[in-house]
């Protein structure tokens, strides 16, 4: 077995990413092409280029840091199927290479250095100018420091070749990395098409650990709020509410994209492939039902604490009212004997003081039992 000494695996590190493309304004020419690319600027960021050649028998996989030194050899004559991605959007001059090298459609460029598109699938080429091609948008979702985040990913699906870009390094593909080294895996015994279906796959099942998580947060949520609600419980409702609403955006479009491979025919899909898709469209929909489901729970938190801020609300007004109904006869005696009159006969008693006292005391206690034999208290 052929295999290069470089790893390909990277770890995830928060990057970044300026926007250096605008999006075009109403009326201008549609796509970018290769001459645009070349006047774009290019970033001080480093750009993560990896490329995987494998087939049934052999497998390399290489860094690339010369661009032009790579464009300009050919792959192995064994290599079946070749997997190129790039980490990184900010280097025209890679991209302009890649796009020419394969032909890349205008608005396909325009399309991958747009990152804020939704999940979608376009066939391009098929002519003398164009190889046929699928290009594909999906969004990769994962959580960061506990807070949802969504990125884009451009697929362009050749014959036999797959190139990937992404925004930034780090994916969930470390373990197809890893089945593509093992001898003797499924992934290698199949075309380019196959290893696609194994990307989507991957960013679909990535989203149940996600959903789990959130259904963990939802679950302490209404214990709390049950307990003891606070101030900022609302707030991070809302938060849950509106990350649940991204979740969604990314993958609802993302079973439109499935069920459209899964059934319209295309020379760079395999039937075997579109029959593997049956699985990820389940897996699509299973989790836009849990989705829709949590969503439903998270408004129901949101009445719960309005519900439980009202109750409290009720309960502090009971109790200042109970305070305030017992203090009526403490202050109308309070004020018949605070009155500036000269003849008051109560006033000369011996025991007046304390019968006063008295009085108050017992009024006072009968209504206490009296408010607790109702239930009130």
């Amino acid at each position: 077995m052929l295999r290069s000494d470089t790893h390909v695996g990277t770890r995830r590190r928060s990057i970044r990413i300026p926007r250096l493309v605008k999006k075009p304004k109403p009326g201008s020419d549609a796509g970018i092409e290769l001459d645009d690319l070349a006047r774009m600027p290019s970033a001080t960021e480093p750009v993560s280029i990896t490329c995987i050649d494998y087939c049934t028998r052999n497998v390399q996989m290489q860094d690339v840091h010369d661009i032009d030194d790579f464009i300009a050899h050919h792959r192995p004559e064994w290599s079946a199927v070749r997997w190129i991605n790039v980490d990184g959007l900010t280097d025209m001059n890679v991209i302009r290479a890649l796009a020419e090298k394969y032909t890349l459609h205008p608005l396909a460029i325009e399309d991958l250095l747009h990152v804020t598109h939704r999940p979608k699938v376009e066939a391009y080429g098929g002519d003398e100018k164009y190889q046929a091609r699928l290009f594909l948008i999906v969004r990769m979702l994962e959580m960061q420091n506990g807070h949802l985040r969504s990125e884009q990913i451009s697929i362009f699906l050749g014959h036999k070749t797959v190139l990937t870009f992404q925004e930034r390094p780090g994916d969930v593909w470390d373990g197809i990395r890893q089945r593509i080294g093992v001898s003797g895996s499924r992934l290698r015994a199949y075309d380019a098409s196959f290893l696609v279906y194994s990307m989507i796959d991957a960013i679909v099942d990535h989203c149940f650990p996600i959903l789990e998580d959130y259904g963990d947060r939802l679950e302490d949520l209404d214990e709390h709020l049950l307990k003891d609600p606070a101030r900022d419980t609302i707030q991070q409702i809302h938060g849950l509410k509106r990350e649940l609403l991204l979740l969604r955006r990314a993958v609802w479009p993302m079973r439109e994209v499935v069920h459209f491979l899964q059934r319209e025919s295309h020379e760079c899909f395999s039937d075997d492939t579109r029959t593997y898709m049956r699985d990820v469209y389940d897996h699509a929909v299973q989790i836009i039902d849990i989705i829709e489901t949590y969503r439903e729970v998270a408004m129901g938190l949101t009445e719960t604490y309005m519900t439980a801020i009202s109750n409290r609300m009720n309960e502090i007004m009971k109790v200042l009212t109970i305070i305030g109904t017992i203090f009526i006869p403490l202050t109308f005696l309070a004020g018949v004997y605070g009155m500036n009159f000269h003849f008051f006969p109560e006033l000369y008693w011996r025991w007046g003081y304390g019968m006063f006292w008295g009085i108050s005391i017992f009024a006072a206690i009968s209504m206490v039992l009296w408010f607790k034999r109702r239930g009130w208290l």
